[in-house]
């Protein structure tokens, strides 16, 4: 089968949960929770771990990840709150904004049961590498600036827009790769969307799975795929190591967030210091020595390295899409809204970045700012998975 763009490797259920600062509250006061106990990081084998871990982001100010050591948490916690069942996970959910478009996809999954199959694009295609009925849960809990959680000694304000992921991941860490889809699926395939393997922690049973990966880029490559690869927050820091040792001989364009180019430097960054910014992209693109690297933040959006003004369109269309997103969430459903996103005025503070960073960078850097819009009502899951959807189609076209 001919598919220009293809999307791996992973999926799962989500469960969006409804802030309510009064379930949290509750629990802080059922569980005994005081701030000294959001000073010690834990494993989540309880209900109680999950909210004291959950408060630390609060308290930190950062979005992210983390995995459950005890699967019945999820529903456990789920149950105290209105949810929305969604698909999860940055193949699938580019796979859907790139659908808004009309570009089609080929998606490789490891998950499938009837919310997944409804939710899924019907002019794209997929191959799951795990046969029968199966629920990957993820807990995504998203929130606004302005929440407040007040109880015990624990008063915890949120400053800005951002979400929380909590993983239930069996087929995820085991990441069985599908045969059928690389070899008969990727024929004339333009763009290989590689995202996953974040929350595998079996280190010989990743390794495993990346020298099949390594032996499937070369492949693809030869025939003129380009690979992208996407980011994402690991559980496991030697497993993120893995994948680029294994990998990224053969990745075109790396791409990451914010937060993750903060863990790379060990520190929180300014985002508005272009010198700054500069300086890290460089080292980092030197570091990984990818052809390009892409950074996509809440300010702006930039490529460094090889041809980086080239990917204008790329860096638009990611940004564009992203802000669709935050701005409708899953009522995003026409292009329309897409092109009303797309002559949006940019953010202040991002054109001057940009401006800045070209100073600096010359024609090893492009950047492209966000744009201007309300945080009310705001979406802020999925934004990446988002960016993703709207950089690839025109990579593809490139």
């Amino acid at each position: 089968m001919k598919n220009i763009i293809a999307l791996g490797l992973g999926n799962n259920t989500d469960y969006e949960l409804v802030w309510d600062s009064k379930v949290f509250e509750a629990c802080i006061r059922e569980y005994g929770i005081f701030q000294q106990d959001l000073e010690e990081r834990r494993k989540i084998f309880t209900e109680k771990d999950l909210v004291i871990t959950l408060l630390q982001f609060f308290q930190s100010e950062r979005g992210g990840e983390c995995v459950l050591d005890n699967p019945a948490v999820a529903s456990q916690f789920a149950s105290r709150f209105r949810y929305d069942v969604t698909i999860g996970g940055t193949c699938p959910r580019a796979g859907i904004a790139m659908d808004k478009l009309g570009y089609s996809s080929c998606m490789h999954l490891v998950t499938m049961n009837d919310e997944i199959r409804k939710l899924l694009p019907e002019k794209s295609t997929f191959v799951c590498s795990n046969p029968g009925v199966s629920y990957d849960v993820h807990l995504i809990i998203q929130y606004t600036p302005g929440k407040r959680i007040c109880a015990n000694d624990i008063d915890i304000t949120t400053v800005r827009a951002n979400r929380i992921i909590v993983d239930d991941d069996h087929n995820n860490q085991v990441m069985n790769l599908s045969d059928d889809f690389f070899m008969n699926h990727l024929v004339d395939t333009k763009v290989f969307l590689v995202s996953g393997f974040n929350v595998m922690v079996d280190h010989d049973l990743l390794k495993t799975r990346l020298l099949y990966m390594r032996k499937q880029l070369k492949r693809l490559k030869k025939q003129g795929t380009r690979i992208f690869y996407e980011d994402a927050c690991f559980v496991s820091e030697r497993s993120n190591e893995l994948c680029k040792e294994y990998l990224f001989d053969y990745v075109d364009v790396y791409s990451f967030n914010e937060d993750e180019m903060s863990d790379y430097v060990g520190c929180p960054l300014d985002l508005l210091d272009a010198e700054g910014v500069a300086k890290v992209a460089a080292e980092l693109q030197a570091k990984f020595q990818v052809p390009l690297i892409v950074v996509h933040s809440r300010y702006w959006a930039l490529a460094y390295g090889e041809r980086a003004p080239e990917y204008v369109h790329c860096l638009k269309g990611g940004v564009t899409m992203a802000t669709t997103r935050f701005r409708f969430g899953d009522a995003f459903v026409e292009a329309a809204q897409y092109e009303d996103t797309y002559n949006l005025p940019a953010l202040p503070k991002g054109r001057r970045f940009a401006d800045a960073f070209h100073a600096v960078v010359g024609d090893r850097g492009y950047c492209v700012p966000a744009f201007e819009v309300p945080q009310e009502k705001a979406t802020t899951i999925g934004l990446g998975d988002a960016f993703v959807g709207g950089f690839v189609p025109h990579l593809a076209e490139m």
